[in-house]
């Protein structure tokens, strides 16, 4: 959801304030630094944030709304999770956009026109598109239709209907949720996923090794022999440019794979 004071007509917004980790990437993107007032503390932790490095020389404020409403911003922008204590003093003070979550590429598209236009900058969003667009044009679909698993700590699968769904379908993998009949997130136990036998496992970059129980379960001998994908958390928790990223690097990793 983006929120904002009108500004006067025909004047971009010069004090943008992001109270969400996937509005950062797309405000980064998209408007001058000039215009950022803050960003979230998280853009600059480079496990999350796909844009953490040229977050670290812009402002950043958590997002309580005594420390939003003090850096007097004239453009929010925010979405579903944000706080609900925080939206509380804050709406109906602004103009609200919704701005939902993206769960495909057209879901991006859109949001990148819509905050490109609510930066007062349209002909950059269009530019951004045309590059995102071209980019994965030339993504070659190196899965040739192998089998692969979305599966993350904890045992989580990632299913159907989903950005990380999308983007295996969009480099020739076939995603092992569709075949088990499995929802947008279920948890698969380990026995059932030696028996549905993947071709692979696409992992986050962070599970690589063991850090906790939420992540020994990945590395447990019934699924040792499985290759593994893997790619940052920061590419894939958000919908945004960096999806181009994502479906670069999984198809150079599958070209590599016999």
């Amino acid at each position: 959801m983006l929120l904002g004071a009108a500004p006067p007509v025909g004047a971009p917004p010069h004090r943008i304030v992001s109270l969400n980790l996937c509005a950062d990437q797309l405000l980064v993107a998209l408007a001058d630094p000039g215009q950022i007032a803050a960003l979230t503390d998280l853009s600059r932790d480079p496990a999350m944030s796909a844009v953490a490095r040229r977050a670290a020389t812009l402002p950043v404020a958590r997002g309580a709304a005594e420390a939003v409403l003090a850096l007097r911003p004239d453009l929010l922008l925010a979405s579903p999770g944000t706080s609900s204590a925080t939206m509380a003093h804050l709406r109906g003070r602004y103009v609200e956009v919704d701005l939902p979550p993206a769960d495909r590429y057209a879901d991006i598209v859109g949001q990148v026109r819509t905050v490109a236009a609510a930066v007062g900058h349209p002909d950059r969003g269009e530019a951004l598109i045309r590059r995102m667009d071209a980019r994965l044009a030339r993504i070659a679909r190196t899965g040739r239709g192998r089998i692969a698993a979305s599966y993350q700590r904890r045992g989580y699968l990632t299913g159907t209907g989903t950005l990380t769904d999308e983007l295996m379908m969009r480099v020739g993998l076939v995603n092992l949720a569709a075949r088990l009949g499995k929802p947008m997130l279920a948890r698969v136990p380990l026995e059932q996923m030696a028996l549905a036998r993947p071709d692979f496992l696409l992992i986050e970059s962070d599970s690589e090794g063991v850090v906790d129980q939420g992540t020994e379960m990945l590395h447990h001998p019934v699924l040792r022999s499985t290759p593994r994908l893997r790619l940052p958390q920061a590419w894939t928790v958000c919908g945004g440019p960096a999806y181009v990223l994502a479906a670069e690097s999984l198809s150079r990793q599958l070209a590599r794979q016999r």
